[in-house]
């Protein structure tokens, strides 16, 4: 159903929504599940095996998680989450998961029809949001009951075994079903509108109660969100009594495949909640526009299907050294595709995510570091020709270029054979990709030599960025560091540790991987984190609103 009817824009007073969640993954049903009223409260049938926390929770059991102090909650708990809140909430909803202990929750959730906030949850597709168009039959990193929302077992809602707890993980074909589904039995589908595309995000400005809104926009440039929105409004900030700041969010609805309904709304607080999966990183290569390089495991695993690659072609090249690239890893060895793995990283460091993974809940991606450090291309010796990795000329202005004795791969290999997991894959750590010729040709630079090699194939699989087109400068001033844009692992929308609202933009909230939480064990912190703050506020300007759903769709 579109948000409004095309033949009602342009409207002259927009409906106003207390909270619009840009994003329904699962950052955004949680959140949507907590600000329709679902409170957590202590079940005191249960005993948590944190003494210290336990007793602070027996201090205030009759009031709700949402309603006491998140930070004197928080205090001294540590867990896998750089984000307070979310190791609080993960421990509340799985005590002691880190040690191997599957013990239950030590919530009971209660339904509090006064404390339902209107809010609309935006999203491209149906509730799940990239989990939609993940690969099918990978299995997911996070255990399966750590991939569920409050208040809905996931086992109760797969349709698969029960697999033994060393193996009980899920495929996103699962946990995609899992969110759709939990929209529906939690009563949230008032609160969605699918299909929505978000083009346009700016802050108005408004007068004091009664005197309407002014329609001018604070900031002095084009168009989003501008770096000086609060100047001239101090003291009437959001969390204040009066007026304050408000939001218009523009977009479209795609109700059919060709056709664009247009939108416009006015929102009292926005939370992003869009993840990061939009915008895949790029390593700066010539050559990186060829048809032949991919972005996505899905381009090789289609490839295979349509018998594109077979073990006669030329290798396929994999760039990267997280858990993508060691999908794609499997996927081609799995059909002994001929693999040149890149990675600018030592085998021996410790940021590398295989050394964060235990082996028995993952054995899948320690076969792959494995190989990763031990069919290296200086120390392996394939058992035929077929296996090695050829070398090839290339033209010599690119050489010239980088190095004035480029080395080229080709020869026997030094070093002395070892037990080949796949044989057919070599490993480069510590290379780069200098360059992709329109003849198929990489160009690969280690410490003290260039390497050229003919491929069939290249996936750069070195992570994704998110996409905030729709805020002025792509957002980059929400950053921990205005001066870069803004990236889930190298610079995160800086937000306060225990309200989630962004430092530089307050009435604006971030949540998930934008801020650094990329597992959803951890990102329902921000859904705890958002939905305490905003209920304390309503609460204080007596504008809870109990009307059983939204009248503004």
């Amino acid at each position: 159903m579109p948000l409004l009817e095309e033949t009602t824009l342009p409207q002259e007073h927009p409906p106003t929504v207390p909270v619009v969640i840009i994003g329904n993954g699962p950052s955004g049903i949680c959140l949507s599940y907590l600000l329709s009223g679902h409170k957590p409260y202590l079940d005191t049938a249960t005993v948590h095996p944190n003494p210290i926390l336990y007793r602070k929770l027996l201090e205030s059991k009759q009031l709700s998680i949402t309603e006491q102090d998140l930070e004197y909650l928080s205090e001294g708990l540590e867990g896998r989450s750089r984000n307070p809140v979310a190791v609080l909430f993960d421990t509340l909803l799985h005590p002691n998961a880190d040690f191997g202990y599957e013990f239950p929750p030590v919530l009971q959730w209660k339904r509090d029809k006064q404390q339902h906030v209107p809010h609309l949850v935006l999203g491209r597709a149906t509730p799940g949001g990239a989990w939609h168009a993940m690969e099918g039959s990978m299995l997911t990193i996070s255990l399966g009951i750590w991939m569920e929302l409050p208040g809905v077992n996931y086992r109760d809602l797969t349709n698969g075994k029960r697999r033994d707890v060393t193996s009980d993980r899920a495929t996103p074909e699962e946990i995609s079903s899992y969110y759709r589904n939990y929209v529906k039995l939690k009563g949230l589908q008032n609160n969605f509108v699918d299909n929505t595309y978000v083009t346009s995000v700016q802050k108005l400005c408004r007068g004091q109660e009664g005197e309407g809104l002014e329609n001018r926009h604070t900031d002095q440039g084009d168009g989003g969100v501008g770096d000086g929105g609060n100047q001239g409004f101090e003291g009437n900030g959001v969390d204040k009594g009066g007026g304050g700041t408000l939001w218009e969010v523009r977009g479209y609805q795609q109700v059919q495949s060709d056709t664009h309904v247009p939108f416009s709304l006015f929102a009292e607080n926005i939370v992003l909640a869009t993840g990061a999966s939009d915008s895949p990183v790029h390593l700066g290569a010539e050559g990186e526009d060829l048809p032949f390089v991919f972005r996505s495991i899905s381009d090789l695993g289609l490839a295979i299907s349509r018998r594109k690659l077979d073990m006669n072609s030329d290798p396929v090249l994999i760039v990267g050294a997280g858990l993508s690239a060691a999908d794609a890893v499997l996927c081609a060895c799995g059909s002994n595709i001929r693999v040149l793995h890149v990675f600018r990283k030592s085998v021996d460091n410790p940021d590398l995510i295989f050394k964060q993974l235990p082996k028995t809940l993952y054995p899948e991606y320690h076969k792959v570091y494995n190989m990763m450090s031990s069919q290296t291309y200086t120390n392996v010796a394939p058992s035929s020709a077929s296996d090695r990795p050829q070398a090839v000329s290339i033209a010599s202005s690119v050489c010239a270029k980088m190095c004035p004795k480029p080395q080229f791969a080709g020869g026997n290999m030094a070093g002395t054979a070892s037990v080949s997991l796949f044989p057919v894959y070599t490993s480069f750590p510590e290379h780069g990709v200098v360059s992709f010729q329109s003849d198929m040709t990489c160009l690969l630079q280690g410490n003290d030599s260039l390497k050229a090699f003919k491929i069939s194939m290249a996936l750069v699989l070195i992570g994704t960025n998110p996409n905030l087109f729709f805020l002025k400068g792509n957002g980059q001033y929400l950053g921990q560091d205005p001066t870069k844009p803004i990236s889930c692992t190298q610079n995160p929308i800086d937000v306060h540790p225990y309200t989630y609202e962004c430092a530089n933009e307050p009435g604006l909230f971030a949540m998930g991987p934008l801020m650094g939480d990329n597992f959803v064990r951890f990102l329902k912190g921000g859904a705890l984190g958002i939905a305490s703050c905003l209920l304390k506020r309503l609460k204080k300007k007596e504008k809870l609103i109990s009307n059983g759903g939204n009248n503004f769709i």
